[in-house]
């Protein structure tokens, strides 16, 4: 069919009969067996890492094409840290798929208890066009270490990188287990329609409220990674040294990644009203420095999110608040790194995600009271906050919920295999990466075993007072009271 082949599979061409049959024949896969196996997983890793090895620069090429990323970034955000997770699953794969041995009360002896991670069978991944690359792989290197047949529908949005992995993929892995479907919001509903085991899907909130309505005629369990305005709250540091790296961790967090299209990306600032003019002339001396020239930026992905953060810029309001940039170049769907300082708190720009190059400062009149700004906000994906102040990282751990809280530092969580990636409330749910990714598509069902050597009447009728007195000592773990009692030496 074309997407094996690998040509273009647009709606019109792939109708739901089509797509019907290419899911069938991934179940059919996984209930051969053929994916639960050791070897069959470790040989698609292995191979998924040849792609990555072999196809480097052509990954590095379709990044380019789509969104103008520069092939260092395309490498340290998508290919390199696919590689880099896939060499994690390799090194770990057998200690995630080996039985887990639980502890179990002293009564319930001789029966011995253990986890099993098992696959949950046919998953669906919804990838998104910020990363195309590297949020289609990310949740597939997980889904084939637990075992999984999968489809995966990458964005249409980022078109040239959707046909690279149609055909390439099939070229390396299992065609008849690990699916790629290629199109837009028609074949994704066409998609949803059908039963699932799993769905992944990553996007925005407006999409993941369609997945979730479409999961729930099957009772399908969702993973949604979604974002929202990530905060990132900046206390006035001491040092000049330390000012300047946190303000160059600032601008690489905001501009420099897919040019602030990332779910992890900073949407805006908080900070003091004393501390505000120094740090917005830091911030333009780190965009003369990293970003002078526009090559190492990328671009907007489509003509309609380049407009809709024009849009934001044209309001009068928001237009008077800008402090720096504001250049836009409709041609190149190009917008330059754009400070605003308090722009209005009830404008589109600070109350959606911007997703974009526009860096809203908010001033305050104690750090403190970042507290109480962002509890009065939707949880985000993650709280940057830059201080040396203990209590108050300790405040912002305890009295505020996010995906993550990063101290003094922008991103590297993302990258960090031993611990989870993943939202909270509107901005998403359930976790991966690393063996975060492996438990996401895994059932972790616990196996018990138990002989006839021994048997407790008591559980069963007829009915009695010593009866409910021996389950009294059973439940609070009385064991002496329980052997008194069972004995007739307590009553």
């Amino acid at each position: 069919m074309a997407l094996i082949t690998g040509k273009k599979c647009g709606d019109e061409e792939m109708g739901a009969l089509g797509l019907e049959t290419e899911v069938a024949e991934a179940r059919t896969t996984f209930d051969s067996g053929k994916t639960k196996g050791f070897e069959w997983r470790k040989s698609q890793l292995e191979a998924l890492l040849r792609l990555l090895q072999e196809k480097e620069e052509d990954m590095l090429k379709v990044l380019k094409e789509d969104l103008g990323k520069h092939r260092v970034e395309a490498y340290r955000d998508e290919v390199g840290a696919l590689t880099k997770s896939v060499d994690n699953a390799l090194l770990n794969l057998k200690k995630w798929m080996a039985p887990e041995k639980v502890s179990l009360p002293l009564v319930a002896v001789p029966t011995v208890a253990e986890i099993v991670p098992e696959p949950l069978g046919v998953v669906l991944v919804i990838s998104s066009w910020n990363f195309p690359i590297g949020l289609s792989l990310e949740p597939l290197i997980g889904a084939i270490a637990a075992g999984n047949a999968a489809v995966l529908k990458p964005s249409e949005l980022a078109p040239a990188t959707s046909e690279f992995l149609a055909v390439e993929i099939p070229k390396y892995l299992d065609c008849e287990a690990i699916k790629v479907i290629q199109g837009g919001p028609q074949v994704a509903e066409q998609l949803l329609d059908l039963k699932w085991d799993k769905i992944f899907f990553t996007g925005s909130a407006q999409v993941g409220r369609i997945v979730m309505t479409a999961a729930a005629k099957h009772l399908t369990p969702v993973t949604l990674e979604l974002g929202g305005k990530c905060p990132a709250i900046f206390d006035s540091l001491k040092s000049s040294r330390g000012q300047r790296m946190a303000v160059g961790r600032v601008a690489g967090a905001k501009w420099g990644s897919c040019l602030g299209q990332a779910c992890i990306g900073i949407d805006y600032l908080l900070v003091t009203d004393e501390y505000a003019p120094t740090l917005i002339e830091l911030l333009k001396g780190v965009i003369k420095e990293f970003f002078s020239n526009s090559e190492h930026l990328a671009r907007i992905v489509n003509k309609h999110h380049f407009q809709r953060l024009c849009n934001l810029l044209q309001d009068e309001s928001v237009a008077a608040s800008v402090v720096h940039g504001g250049s836009v170049n409709a041609e190149e769907l190009f917008i330059e790194p754009t400070i605003l300082l308090n722009p209005p708190l009830d404008k589109e720009i600070m109350t959606e995600e911007i997703f974009g190059p526009l860096l809203p400062i908010i001033t305050l009149k104690k750090i403190e009271d970042s507290i109480e700004f962002l509890r009065a906000r939707p949880k985000p994906l993650v709280i940057y906050a830059f201080t040396h102040d203990e209590k108050f990282k300790q405040r912002i751990v305890d009295d505020t919920s996010s995906g993550c809280v990063m101290f003094n530092d922008t991103l590297i969580q993302y990258l960090c295999d031993t611990i989870p990636f993943g939202g909270v409330g509107q901005s998403g749910f359930g976790q991966y990466h690393g063996k975060f990714s492996f438990d996401n598509f895994s059932n972790r069902k616990p196996v018990g075993r138990r002989n006839f050597l021994i048997e407790f009447s008591f559980r069963y009728p007829p009915w009695n007072e010593k009866k409910l007195q021996l389950l009294r000592h059973i439940y609070r773990f009385d064991y002496i009271g329980f052997v008194l009692c069972f004995l007739g030496l307590k009553r």
